[in-house]
């Protein structure tokens, strides 16, 4: 049996859905975040999927990770099912506004950032005691997104929320790698998930001619790069961007 845990905040949809996934097959244990009642039931059938497919453990814990006392009843419940190690934290909660900064009202973009970042903020602080000083590197990864790294009409909100996301990480990064943590960013282009699912045909067709590779990507390209940096033992303090080319840094 695997003593390996993963926590994946936002874990029920997209890219969350095939992170855990990933970690499943990479033989973690996984407690699973969601946030909403609507979600309940795709965590759940998805636990059972990674639990039947893999031979781990999962957890799904209920909560909304911007608030402090309930990122803390995901990290207590973790920590009392698996044990009070901690080996790989996924800050991947997100949400946008696609609205321009006008008319947006200051509620909107308070929670955009308290969900986007101050949950990343909350998680790591709260794992942390957890992950520090092990003989195995621990792993922190946050999904970010291209637009901490370019700017995007109508998501100012959404792209100083990530673009701190970047900062947190890699300066966070110098701070733990002499305790054998490594702290990375995932920001992923366009990609084929939720965010995109009430777009029609065409307009995917026009978005995908924007991209120098020709396509949309999928979830698994975001996967593949976590499971990448879990395993590469030299890689700390770096923003990792599959975008297909719009962004070349």
């Amino acid at each position: 049996m695997t003593n390996k845990i993963a926590i994946v905040t936002g874990g029920s949809r997209g890219i969350g859905h095939q992170l855990v996934l990933k970690l499943g097959q990479m033989g973690y244990n996984i407690a699973i975040n969601y946030r909403s009642d609507s979600s309940e039931t795709i965590t759940n059938d998805l636990a059972a999927q990674v639990q039947k497919e893999f031979g781990v453990q999962t957890l799904v814990v209920k909560a909304d990770v911007s608030k402090y006392e309930e990122v803390k009843k995901l990290i207590d419940s973790t920590v009392g099912k698996f044990g009070d190690k901690i080996d790989v934290l996924i800050n991947n909660a997100g949400i946008t506004n696609n609205s321009n900064f006008i008319d947006i009202k200051p509620e909107d973009y308070e929670n955009l950032i308290n969900v986007n970042l101050l949950s990343v903020l909350h998680a790591t602080h709260l794992a942390l005691p957890y992950m520090v000083d092990h003989k195995e590197a621990a792993n922190i990864i946050s999904v970010a997104s291209i637009g901490g790294m370019m700017p995007v009409v109508n998501q100012s909100d959404y792209s100083a929320s990530k673009a701190s996301v970047i900062g947190f990480d890699r300066s966070l990064a110098l701070e733990l790698a002499p305790r054998n943590v490594k702290v990375n960013t995932i920001s992923p282009g366009m990609i084929m998930s939720d965010m995109l699912a009430g777009v029609n045909q065409d307009e995917l067709k026009a978005l995908a001619q924007t991209i120098p590779m020709g396509h949309i990507g999928d979830v698994k390209d975001i996967s593949s790069t976590m499971e990448f940096l879990i395993n590469n033992e030299y890689m700390t303090g770096q923003n990792i961007s599959p975008n297909g080319g719009v962004v070349m840094d």
